[in-house]
């Protein structure tokens, strides 16, 4: 299976055989964190694996138990938490692809003694082990909006911009928010985030939009397309109610 391949299928796992995995597949999470793409190269990250097997602790202080957790570390710039999300949901798909279950940690409260690693902040947090059930799961099972409720199409859309789209709508999302609505026209899709309702910080907001970026990049490498994601200056707000233009999907010519 490859990553592109695990969009389709992986799902949430909040329930873990609390047994340790192999240090060839450990030493593999560090390999593939340091060969995946980044959304920002100019945000220095860091990533730690904390193994929770023999103290039975959580890094957070509310979420899931499991015995593994997979820490990310930045620079705190302008869209790390953008960059943080981005970069997880690579580590995510990576591991599902290796039959290893996954999922994001949203509590910001974590112990003190993970907190920082140097002069980086935690900014995401990963549980991962081998499922007490499946990893997987069918496309039909994703709860997820309809495209319609997604879009806005100022014209048909082409066949690529159909498959990213698709995957965007696969992506996952703090609480199952899926803020992203989608302008489709010639050949850029412009994405907006609904305006954060009460509650939900500026960080999560972040991640989520990383998150989605990174199903559309993943897609876009694996259908040999040469996408840019760029801010552009003349998007209009009127598109969608109550909307905050985030960035575009470009198809270079």
């Amino acid at each position: 299976m490859t990553i592109y391949n695990a969009i389709f299928t992986r799902k949430s796992v909040r329930n873990y055989k609390m047994e340790p995995v192999s240090d060839s597949l450990l030493q593999s999470i560090y390999a593939n964190y340091e060969e995946i793409q980044k959304l920002f190269l100019g945000i220095e990250t860091e990533l730690q694996i904390v193994e929770s097997l023999s103290r039975h602790e959580r890094v957070a202080m509310f979420g899931v138990r499991a015995p593994y957790y997979l820490l990310l570390y930045t620079e705190e710039k302008d869209k790390c938490y953008m960059n943080a999300g981005f970069i997880m949901e690579q580590m995510s798909l990576f591991l599902s692809c290796k039959g290893i279950g996954s999922c994001f940690v949203g509590s910001p409260v974590v112990s003190r003694k993970y907190a920082r690693f140097g002069n980086k902040k935690l900014v995401c947090i990963l549980a991962f082990g081998r499922a007490k059930g499946s990893t997987t799961r069918r496309p039909s099972e994703f709860k997820r909006l309809d495209m319609n409720k997604l879009c806005v199409y100022k014209e048909k859309p082409r066949q690529w911009m159909c498959q990213l789209l698709d995957v965007a709508r696969l992506a996952p999302s703090s609480m199952n928010s899926q803020p992203w609505r989608f302008l489709v026209y010639d050949n850029k899709i412009h994405i907006f985030c609904k305006k954060s309702s009460v509650g939900t910080s500026k960080r999560l907001t972040e991640i989520n939009f990383g998150i989605l970026y990174a199903h559309m990049m993943v897609a876009a490498e694996e259908l040999w397309l040469d996408l840019d994601l760029i801010r552009l200056e003349n998007i209009s707000q009127k598109n969608f109610a109550n909307s905050e233009y985030m960035l575009s999907a470009v198809l270079n010519s």
